[in-house]
């Protein structure tokens, strides 16, 4: 841009001129513009302002970020750092340099990242392998606890500490794995399909210190997620600081701001256990005096003789129901042996009275043919000089037959 020449017999004050110079540069950028610089001399102050120096190879411009603005950071700057900020050009008059004010700022190259990681994020989402039922609980009592990390980071040195304080008797497997760079997503992988492989651990935990976004994109690799996902252990994903995340964090049973996090998480204070039980224990032992002491008050109500006497109140009544339910049945297998009596001798009564014998008695005779001794019901089936035999009660009559009438028979007895 071109300004037009100043009057060199024009003498300015110092103010004049910044101001001038001010409302120059500020009228170039009205608007906020996009600068990608290297982080140099962060300087965080009290007040939450954040002064840095933003640089290249051959030039640097110096950069204040406003608390409202240092609060709404997803990371934590730091010299060095190569970054995209966004801002507006002004001049600070009182020392009379320019700066840009920056309204927000990420990592360079973090945005195509970013949305790299929402994008494998939703697939990975939408084939279920973030699903909360999915996640295997973390065992209340681990007996081995497998860490993959690095073996000489200083996560492994916090997790091992922590370990150690809280319950020395919990076994440790470390697999080393690389953490960063090129191959450490397949190393990562590697170590989570031996551990479950072997059964090396009831336990995994899956993770690594800080780092720049770059640094933690190992554990946001797609096979890294769904190694973890599918891991029969339980896995504590412990990648970075609080405000860090890796897409293994949805696929992990658990997910802890920090490595020595995760290691408070799944390592059990050990002498917060052994006073469980000594209170649990406690606990049992008084319980079961009372109960036994409730036990004993109970026996002591209850004397030889009123036992006794509970006993036969007890048994008077049921003795009382006995008696009257035998009477009862006596008196009714009599009666029914009464009635069975009455009519077996009706019935005999009854064959009595229709006995032939009975009837002969009554003076009635039976006729019949002598020669055929086929019973004669009608004179017609009789004839003339046809020898019959009358029956009567006792004996029997021989007769002759010597007329036939309508029916009736006279005879001649022999």
């Amino acid at each position: 841009m071109n300004f037009p020449p100043f009057d060199s017999d024009i003498i300015f004050t110092v103010t004049t001129l910044t101001s001038i110079i001010k409302a120059a540069i500020e009228n170039i950028s009205p608007d906020t513009i996009k600068l990608e610089g290297e982080i140099s001399n962060y300087r965080p102050s009290s007040s939450g302002h954040v002064y840095f120096t933003l640089k290249d190879s051959s030039s640097q411009i110096s950069a204040v970020m406003f608390r409202s603005a240092a609060m709404k950071l997803s990371f934590i700057p730091k010299d060095g750092m190569k970054v995209c900020c966004k801002g507006k050009l002004t001049v600070y008059a009182a020392r009379g340099n320019y700066q840009i004010v920056i309204s927000s700022m990420e990592p360079s190259g973090t945005g195509d990242i970013l949305q790299m990681l929402e994008e494998r994020k939703k697939k990975l989402a939408a084939e279920g392998l973030f699903d909360t039922s999915k996640k295997r609980p973390l065992p209340l009592f681990p007996q081995r606890i497998g860490i993959v990390t690095s073996p000489t980071g200083a996560a492994l040195r916090d997790i091992l500490q922590i370990a150690k304080r809280r319950n020395d008797s919990i076994s440790i497997v470390i697999l080393p794995a690389l953490v960063q760079g090129e191959g450490a997503s397949k190393s990562i992988v590697k170590q989570i399909l031996a551990a479950n492989e072997y059964k090396m651990c009831d336990t995994l935990i899956v993770g690594r210190g800080g780092g720049s976004l770059e640094d933690l994109l190992p554990f946001s690799d797609e096979e890294v997620v769904r190694a973890v996902a599918a891991s029969e252990i339980p896995i504590v994903s412990a990648v970075g600081h609080e405000i860090d995340w890796a897409l293994c964090d949805y696929a992990a049973s658990m997910r802890a701001p920090t490595p020595s996090a995760a290691a408070e998480l799944v390592i059990p204070q050990k002498s917060d256990i052994l006073n469980d039980i000594r209170s649990f224990k406690e606990e049992l032992k008084t319980a079961v005096q009372t109960k036994i002491e409730h036990i004993r008050l109970i026996l002591r109500s209850y004397s030889l003789d009123g036992m006794e006497l509970q006993l036969r109140n007890i048994e008077q009544p049921l003795l009382a129901r006995f008696d009257a339910a035998k009477a009862a049945l006596i008196s009714n297998m009599e009666q029914k042996i009464k009635d069975v009596k009455i009519f077996i001798e009706n019935c005999v009564n009854t064959m009595e009275g229709a006995s032939p014998q009975t009837i002969f008695a009554r003076g009635y005779a039976m006729v019949r043919n002598k020669q055929t001794q086929k019973i004669i019901r009608s004179g017609n089936d009789t004839v003339l000089g046809q020898e019959i035999e009358i029956v009567p009660a006792q004996g029997y009559i021989t007769a002759e037959v010597t007329a036939i009438e309508n029916g009736r028979t006279s005879v001649i007895l022999e």
